[in-house]
């Protein structure tokens, strides 16, 4: 695979909303990480090794000035913070209520929203009481386990 190729996939995953690709041609391989160590490894067998610095900076440099939401830091208190990989929803229908808004007062326990992974809805709940402080999701956005979800006072 040529460096040319890399290179633009590099830009592709940086300007778009996926954390991770993965191509594979022939024997070669390659595996892009937005924000993490990038790598690339070639021939058949799948040992990774590191890529250059430079092309790992710029793949650590480009996630930031393309997107400023990456930018925020989350506000101060507690995170509560994605439990798997699925679609989040405010609401459990299209057009409903949302679950919480900012500065509604929550228990432990009570639903926050719900992720859609593989056709079911998953109900994620508070883990501690408080008040919302912030959401930090977009309705229907896509979100990686771990991100986080809500800021709670």
């Amino acid at each position: 695979m040529d460096l040319r190729k890399i290179k633009t996939l590099i830009d592709l995953v940086a300007e778009s909303a996926i954390s991770e690709l993965e191509i594979s041609e022939g024997d070669d391989r390659v595996r892009i990480v937005k924000g993490g160590a990038a790598a690339v490894a070639t021939g058949p067998a799948p040992v990774m090794t590191p890529v250059a610095a430079p092309a790992a900076a710029a793949v650590a440099a480009a996630p930031a000035a393309a997107d400023p939401a990456a930018q925020a830091t989350p506000e101060p208190g507690h995170i509560v913070s994605s439990p798997m990989v699925g679609t989040f929803y405010r609401s459990s229908q299209p057009g409903g209520e949302p679950y919480v808004t900012v500065g509604a007062s929550v228990r432990e326990g009570d639903t926050l929203c719900v992720i859609e992974a593989m056709k079911l809805l998953n109900e994620v709940e508070a883990d501690r009481a408080g008040t919302i402080k912030a959401v930090l999701v977009e309705n229907g956005q896509p979100v990686e386990f771990g991100q986080p979800l809500f800021v709670i006072e």
